[in-house]
């Protein structure tokens, strides 16, 4: 019985899931660019701008359901780039002694985010999304 009636929901829980996870991605960016939200702006085109710029533009497509795979796979790997460059201190490694645990390094949202953006990467958008309004179109 739970199983059918979970089966009835997925497409709704893949939805939300997706649609939560591409517009908090995006809060950080609004941390980044602008300084909301209690982060601070960062200089225009070092690192971290880069980084606000995917995570904006990124958070969005992944909330509409446009280009969904290849966005998760690019945030995907700014997750990883950034857990191992802004958490373990790749950076550091002959200068102090790296912290791969991820609650004690402060990586471990990085870490979720990488996990959920695997997730997007092969599953796609799915259902209610523009990606699927774009291939039903003949263009």
């Amino acid at each position: 019985m739970f199983n059918r009636s979970s089966r009835n929901c997925e497409n709704y829980l893949y939805f939300v899931f997706r649609v939560v996870i591409g517009l908090m991605f995006m809060q950080h960016s609004i941390q980044k660019l602008f300084g909301m939200l209690g982060g601070n702006s960062v200089e225009l085109f070092s690192l971290f701008w880069f980084a606000g710029i995917i995570e904006f533009f990124g958070g969005l497509s992944i909330a509409l359901g446009l280009f969904t795979k290849i966005v998760a796979s690019i945030a995907a790997l700014e997750m990883l780039v950034a857990y191992f460059y802004a958490h373990v201190g790749i950076l550091d490694i002959f200068t102090k002694k790296l912290q791969y645990i991820p609650i004690l390094n402060g990586g471990e949202l990085a870490l979720l985010y990488f996990a959920a953006f695997l997730v997007l990467a092969i599953y796609g958008a799915k259902k209610w999304s523009l990606d699927i309004i774009l291939s039903k179109r003949n263009f």
